[in-house]
């Protein structure tokens, strides 16, 4: 069977690729859920202690996924939501995987109309090496934006951990500090396909994020394609609508993954 592996982002817990899991298992497919180093096995543990996760930057994150799927017996699907999404494209951009999926995938470089978004994280310098936890009101804001208070509290309540600020610090810098986060190899022509998936609602990821990330490989010979959600925000791989977003991803591997 084909191995997928599932990348999770910032403030969710590797567990919350479960549905996924089960869906693409029951299409013939492998799932991963890798956490990220050091990240507990539980929702609850990860909340015990949050200093686990706590330094770890986009280099360490790329370079675990990259130790993974580098052992395992065949090439697989990389699938990334958030920050994970834009680790799929990294690994995808330097020959690894058979084929990737970005969903509302992080930009390298945060672009300044999300700098307010990221600032509950930004305005301590100190969270730079520490782990950040979101409330339940800035998840809702976040994450939740189009969602009912109570479908967005519950889906807190389930997936939300504590997160490394340091991904936040080097994306946000990134336009000042040389090698803080790079974007991923938009020229690699012999890359597996891309699919580029957003939220016109994603308030953390906004769909122009997303759309820019599309334009980046304009030039490729590589197959590289957009799909993009109304009405939906940053949850849409978690909230009640996910089975409309997994399923397309089916439909284009079925198309696209030789």
């Amino acid at each position: 069977m084909t191995p997928v592996v599932f990348i999770h982002g910032l403030w969710l817990h590797a567990g919350s690729w479960q549905p996924w899991a089960g869906r693409f298992a029951g299409r013939g497919y492998a799932p991963m859920l890798p956490g990220w180093p050091g990240e507990p096995a539980t929702v609850e543990a990860a909340r015990r202690d949050p200093g686990a996760v706590a330094g770890l930057g986009l280099a360490d994150l790329t370079g675990h996924h990259e130790t993974l799927v580098r052992a395992l017996p065949e090439s697989p699907v990389l699938i990334g939501h958030a920050l994970g999404g834009l680790i799929a494209q990294r690994l995808l951009g330097s020959g690894l995987g058979r084929a990737a999926v970005a969903i509302a995938p992080a930009p390298a470089r945060m672009p300044a109309a999300q700098l307010a978004a990221a600032w509950p994280v930004l305005r301590n310098p100190a969270n730079r090496h520490r782990a950040v936890s979101l409330t339940a009101a800035r998840f809702r804001h976040g994450f939740g934006s189009t969602l009912g208070r109570a479908e967005a509290d519950d889906l807190f309540g389930r997936w939300a951990i504590p997160s490394p600020g340091r991904p936040v610090f080097e994306t946000a810098c990134a336009h000042l500090v040389r090698g803080a986060a790079t974007p991923a190899d938009a020229g690699n022509d012999a890359r597996g396909p891309l699919l580029l998936i957003s939220g016109q609602e994603d308030r953390l990821v906004p769909d122009a994020a997303t759309r820019a990330a599309y334009k980046r490989y304009g030039d490729s010979s590589a197959i590289t394609e957009l799909k993009q959600y109304p009405g939906r925000g940053h949850s849409l791989t978690i909230d009640g609508g996910w089975r409309q977003v997994a399923d397309h991803v089916l439909e284009w591997l079925d198309r696209h993954d030789r």
